[in-house]
């Protein structure tokens, strides 16, 4: 619409100049005859009306709510300036200044154009989330043949096929096939997932490896893709602090403009210059004192801030919050599943008359008939080291002290610390109890009732950890963990991250308790958690974290979502959030500055040095600034 009248008016504007006569002896010529002032008036009529429309309608709208903004200063000056120059044309004494009226006109046009295709690019992100959503799916029907649907029409526990190379249609899970799955564009994960049965997807990635068969789980408004979309065009709604701060400015400068504007055009006639000088010198304020680029400065960063962070997996539910963060003291991190894997692994390998392998791949034999933690650590062990095991005969379970079986004709036991006791068979204590201090599980391989092996097991404390608990201390922000886990096993992972603090046997309803404690010393504190035990605490917190979301981004008491269940992404969280308010302030700087050095000017007060600002002089540097606020939150992308 901007770019529509720009172009239009553009072509009357020409005209106008042409017939002004002010343009005319600067130029030295002499185009005036009979009539050429009320051409002059026709054209400028349509100019005003035409290009100036979305000015005064939304003049008169600000007017109506109470709310006098950029809108009712830009009427103001342009209305001022064609009453006047109509009001010359049909006998009051001066001189016209419809060149002034269209350039200006003309410019602000350009800046809106230039300043809505900044707003549309911001929101770009957002317009990419929508197009990664198919708009029909491969339905697989009763007798094996596939037909072509829309999305629309599918329903939960339905089968789809998807095929290599093609985006996934709905959030489901897998029941036949395994692939790689491209997920980067929704979750912010670089690298392809492997997925196979009974893994869940998310409509909009992209199945980049073989042949996948899902059930549907969730379409339309429940998926996850549209509830990221509608989760950024909330975030990018929401007013934060730092926008209604700039929104009271552009209202308090609006009072200031018209006040400088009307004292301007007093002074100046009073001191004996012509009513068509004072008149130029009032609009050149009121245009230039236009809060345009105050009014972008807030509302800009928080479109491009959104976007960026919604890519990378990072969902912003409460941006008042979102920006505090910039000024937290401590994260807490819950401990399972987020400072850690939430899965066993082994930690240390002890044998005794065979070598490791040997014992690893009896020890996974007997554990591949369990589906306990532990028996799942082992075996994952042995497969990452390429051991072979084959499935035990004779397996049986000894009830609280653990596994049996015939292995290559010998007596495999996967046995706890209590049956050594128990059965008084010799192992080295001291070693177990360095163990046992540092929170790990111990378990006993034992071969023929001889011991073989001693197997250490612990929740993997994830690689991510140990970098963003580095780089939160290096922002000067205290790193601690909170768990229901026991102190031992807590202490441990407290020690191996090297964190500030750490807050062991914590239960569900005791942990936003222990939130208002760390409160209570003074600290802004961030809770970091999954969102459904750490409800409370999340709610408490300065600012709320639910790490790893996954497809349920839906969650209440958190103000940001970060998908994946990684702690850098906290650390990522906190930096955006600094650097989103650095930029908000830059431009709030700017655009505020420049106003109050640019009023002054534009009221001539350098006039005796030969300097002398025209209204459309005005609107361009009115232009400039907002270009300048625009292109500074685009910057962002770049910290």
């Amino acid at each position: 619409m901007f770019k529509k009248r720009f172009f239009v008016s553009i072509l009357f504007m020409v005209p106008i100049l042409a017939l002004s006569p002010m343009i005319q002896n600067f130029l030295g010529v002499d185009w005036r005859f009979t009539g050429d002032m009320y051409i002059l008036f026709a054209l400028s009529s349509f100019v005003y009306f035409y290009g100036g429309w979305p000015f005064l309608t939304g003049a008169v709208d600000e007017v109506r709510d109470k709310n006098p903004g950029m809108m009712t200063l830009i009427a103001l000056a342009v209305s001022v300036a064609y009453f006047y120059s109509t009001a010359v044309v049909f006998g009051f004494p001066g001189q016209e200044i419809y060149w002034e009226l269209s350039t200006l006109i003309v410019i602000m046009l350009l800046g809106h154009w230039i300043e809505m295709k900044s707003i549309m690019g911001a929101s770009s992100a957002l317009e990419e989330l929508v197009k990664f959503m198919p708009s029909t799916a491969h339905l697989l029907q009763e007798d094996g043949n596939t037909r072509e649907v829309p999305i629309a029409e599918l329903t939960p526990g339905q089968q789809v096929l998807i095929k290599p190379g093609e985006k996934i249609p709905v959030d489901g899970k897998i029941v036949r096939g395994e692939s790689e799955v491209d997920e980067s564009t929704l979750t912010g994960e670089s690298v392809p997932v492997p997925k196979t049965v009974d893994d869940e997807i998310i409509a909009g990635s992209i199945n980049s490896g073989g042949a996948l068969t899902a059930s549907v789980e969730k379409t339309g408004e429940e998926s996850y893709l549209s509830q990221v979309i509608n989760m950024v065009k909330e975030a990018q709604e929401s007013k934060s602090r730092t926008q209604n701060l700039a929104n009271r400015a552009a209202k308090f400068l609006f009072y200031v403009a018209v006040l400088a504007g009307t004292t301007t055009f007093i002074v100046w006639f009073v001191f004996g210059y012509p009513v068509n000088f004072s008149i130029q010198r009032m609009v050149t304020v009121m245009v230039i004192a236009c809060p345009h680029a105050l009014g972008l400065a807030a509302p800009l960063v928080t479109a491009v801030s959104t976007s960026l962070s919604a890519k990378k997996g990072l969902l912003i539910r409460n941006r008042t919050n979102f920006e505090e963060g910039r000024a937290l003291d401590a994260v807490v991190f819950d401990k399972t599943g987020t400072l850690t894997k939430g899965e066993f692994g082994i930690t240390d390998l002890f044998v005794y008359d065979e070598t490791e392998e040997k014992v690893l791949e009896l020890a996974a034999s007997i554990e591949s008939q369990s589906e306990h933690p532990i028996a799942r650590g082992i075996v994952s062990e042995a497969e990452q080291r390429g051991i072979a095991y084959s499935a035990p005969e004779d397996f049986q379970s000894l009830t609280g002290k653990g596994l049996t079986g015939l292995v290559e004709d010998k007596e495999i036991k996967m046995i706890s610390p209590g049956y050594m006791e128990e059965t008084e068979i010799e192992y080295d204590k001291e070693k177990f109890n360095e163990l046992s201090e540092q929170g790990k599980t111990v378990i006993f391989v034992l071969i023929d009732n001889k011991l073989s092996g001693m197997i250490a097991l612990a929740d993997q404390v994830r690689e991510t950890a140990y970098q963003a608990v580095a780089e939160l201390k290096e922002m000067g922000i205290q790193a601690m963990m909170l768990t229901g886990d026991n102190e031992k096993v807590a202490r441990w992972v407290g020690r191996q991250l090297n964190l500030d603090d750490v807050y062991a046997g914590v239960l569900p309803h005791q942990k936003a308790e222990k939130i208002k404690e760390i409160q209570a010393g003074g600290l802004k504190v961030a809770m970091t958690g999954d969102g459904v035990n750490d409800a409370p605490a999340l709610a408490g917190a300065d600012l709320g974290i639910a790490v790893g979301a996954g497809t349920d981004v839906a969650i209440e008491s958190a103000d940001v979502i970060l998908v994946r269940s990684d702690p850098k992404d906290v650390v990522s969280l906190l930096k955006l959030s600094r650097s989103t308010y650095r930029k908000m302030i830059q431009n709030l700087w700017w655009a505020a500055g420049y106003n109050i050095a640019a009023l002054p000017l534009a009221a001539g007060v350098l006039y005796a040095y030969g300097i002398l600002l025209t209204p459309a002089v005005g609107a361009v540097l009115m232009s400039l600034s907002t270009i300048i606020v625009a292109v500074n939150a685009k910057l962002l992308k770049a910290e």
